[in-house]
């Protein structure tokens, strides 16, 4: 799943834009709930800073998850502690192609549903 689809779901489903928030990252974005707090980060990474083999940069999102299911997702490939996030509460998805469009979707839908409980 491409960034640009990342944000027209977000903008559709949440009124949510993205904010570039970095000068020294600046393809970097969070999307906002609509209370302010952060629900997503995307990002492009060196593959080597993940713990993943292959070279080159790869794009991520960062989304919240119930802490009790992080240990299991990242069992499975596409799936990461959260980067640069508070691991026990948030995840990164690799968007290489590795993760559907239909799990990304519904992370970011819980990501949102997480962040509205607070």
């Amino acid at each position: 799943m491409k960034r640009e689809e990342i944000f027209e779901y977000v903008h559709n489903q949440y009124a949510s834009i993205p904010e570039y928030l970095w000068r020294s990252s600046p393809e970097s974005a969070i999307l906002r709930h609509k209370n302010g707090k952060w629900y997503a980060v995307l990002m492009q990474v060196e593959k080597s800073r993940l713990g993943l083999e292959e070279e080159g940069m790869v794009e991520i999102i960062n989304v919240k998850c119930e802490p009790d299911m992080v240990g299991l997702l990242t069992q499975t490939y596409g799936f990461l502690p959260g980067y640069h996030m508070n691991k026990k509460y948030w995840i990164t998805m690799l968007l290489d192609g590795s993760v559907s469009e239909a799990k990304i979707l519904d992370f970011l839908d819980m990501s949102y549903d997480l962040i509205d409980r607070k």
